[in-house]
C-alpha cells in the first residue's frame, strides 16, 4: 500500500503500528479472493470496477476524505483545505472526462434534468450530511473502517434510496427542465474553460477568505489523495461507460430487500422498469455502481486497519442513534430525488459537464448552513 503523507505529522506507514500492518495481510488476501472470484464469476470489467471501488476506499479512509467536512470546517473555520482538494479533483478528473466522452459514443456523462426536486433534495441531503457527517461516499468508506455511527447510517439510506426512486416521478410532476450539458451546448473546450474557470475563481475566493489551513488536515496529503481520487474516477468513467457514483447502487440493495420480503415492483414507475427490474433479479455483482460500493467498502477497512484506525470508538445517546437511523434515511431519499450525492451529483455532474451539478452544489451547500447547527443542537462531534 502507498504511504500518503500530510494528513499528520508523518507518513501513514510510520503512523500504522506494524501489528496492523500484519493484520491487514489477511483482509488484502480476501480482496484479491474477492476480485478472483468476481472476475472469474462475472467478468473482467466487473472485477476491474471492483478494484477501481477498492482504490476509492483506501484513498478516502486514508487522509479522512471529506466532502462533508471540507464545507462543514470552512463554514466554521474558514479553512478552505478541503474544499481547494474537492475542486482539485473535480478540475483534473473534468479535464480528462469531458474530452473522453466527446469522443466516444459508449460513454456518458452525469447529466440530469434541472428539477424541482433536484433543489429540494439537494438542499435537503446538505442539512442531513452535516447531521450524519457523511454524504454518501462518507457514509460508505467511516462504515467500511467499521464506525458505528455510519453503520447506523447505512441502512436508512438504503431504505431511504430505495424509497426516493419509488417515489421520484411524482416528484418530478412539482416540474422539472430538460438536463443540460454544457459540452453539448458550448462545444468540450469552451466548457473546460468555462468549468475551469468558475472553480478557480471560487478556490481564489476561499483562498482570500480563509482564517487558518490546520484545523483538519496537514501536509500535502490531502492534495495527493484528490488527484488519485481523480484518476480513479477517470478509470471507473472508461470501465462503466458511466462516471463514479453511490446511491444508485444503496437504492438497488433496498429493491432487492424489499423483493425478498415479497414486494412487487413491476408496477412502479422507477423499479419496474425494464432495466431496474433486470438489475433486481441480477447479481449485485453485475451492477457497475453495486461492486464499485462494494469495493470501497472493502478498501476503507483495508487503509483503517493498515493505520490502525479501524472500528474506532462509538460513543452516542439514545437520542444520537435515533438521529442516526432517521437521518440516514433522509439522506438516501433525498438523493434519489436530487439525482445523486456529493459523488453522483457534485463531483460527477461538474467533472462530466452537466448544470445540475453546479445546482446541486449550490443547494446542498445551502443545506449545511442548515445542517450544521442541528448537529451542534444534537451534541454530535
Amino acid at each position: 500500500m502507498v504511504a500518503i503523507p500530510g494528513d499528520g505529522t508523518s507518513s501513514l506507514r510510520d503512523q500504522a503500528p506494524s501489528s496492523s500492518r500484519v493484520a491487514s495481510l489477511p483482509l488484502i488476501l480476501g480482496a484479491l479472493v474477492a476480485w478472483l472470484a468476481i472476475t472469474w464469476t462475472v467478468g473482467l470489467r466487473q472485477g476491474l470496477l471492483f478494484v477501481v471501488g477498492i482504490g476509492f476506499g483506501a484513498i478516502l479512509a486514508a487522509v479522512s476524505f471529506g466532502f462533508t467536512t471540507g464545507w462543514r470546517v470552512w463554514i466554521r473555520e474558514r479553512d478552505p483545505t478541503g474544499f481547494l482538494a474537492q475542486f482539485l479533483a473535480i478540475a483534473l478528473a473534468m479535464l480528462v472526462s469531458i474530452p473522453l466522452i466527446a469522443a466516444n459514443d459508449e460513454l456518458t456523462g452525469a447529466i440530469a434534468p434541472l428539477s424541482v426536486s433536484l433543489v429540494l433534495g439537494a438542499f435537503v441531503f446538505g442539512a442531513a450530511m452535516q447531521v450524519a457527517d457523511g454524504c454518501g461516499s462518507g457514509t460508505l468508506y467511516k462504515a467500511g473502517l467499521g464506525n458505528g455511527f455510519s453503520l447506523a447510517v447505512l441502512p436508512g439510506f438504503i431504505a431511504g434510496s430505495f424509497l426516493g426512486a419509488a417515489h421520484l416521478d411524482r416528484w418530478l410532476a412539482l416540474g422539472s427542465l430538460p438536463p443540460v450539458s454544457l459540452p453539448e451546448h458550448l462545444g468540450a473546450g469552451v466548457a473546460l474553460v468555462a468549468q475551469l474557470a468558475v472553480l478557480g475563481a471560487l478556490g481564489a475566493w476561499l483562498w482570500r477568505k480563509r482564517k487558518r489551513t490546520d484545523t483538519r488536515w496537514q501536509g500535502r496529503g490531502i492534495y495527493i489523495a484528490a488527484v488519485l481520487l481523480a484518476v480513479f474516477a477517470v478509470l471507473n468513467l472508461i470501465i462503466a461507460g458511466q462516471p463514479w457514483g453511490i446511491v444508485y447502487g444503496l437504492g438497488l440493495w433496498g429493491a432487492k430487500i424489499a423483493t425478498w420480503f415479497g414486494a412487487d415492483l413491476a408496477a412502479n414507475a422507477y423499479w419496474g422498469r425494464e432495466v431496474q427490474q433486470l438489475h433486481i433479479e441480477s447479481s449485485l455483482l453485475t451492477d457497475v455502481t453495486s461492486v464499485t460500493n462494494i469495493g470501497l467498502l472493502i478498501g476503507a477497512l483495508i487503509a483503517a486497519n493498515f493505520r490502525g484506525s479501524a472500528r474506532p470508538v462509538t460513543q452516542a445517546s439514545g437520542k444520537q442513534w435515533l438521529a442516526a437511523i432517521v437521518t440516514g434515511l433522509v439522506l438516501g431519499y433525498s438523493a434519489r430525488l436530487a439525482f445523486g450525492c456529493n459523488v453522483g451529483a457534485y463531483f460527477a455532474g461538474i467533472s462530466t459537464g452537466s448544470v445540475h451539478g453546479w445546482v446541486w452544489f449550490a443547494a446542498a451547500f445551502a443545506g449545511s448552513f442548515v445542517g450544521i447547527p442541528l448537529r451542534e443542537r444534537l451534541g454530535l462531534k
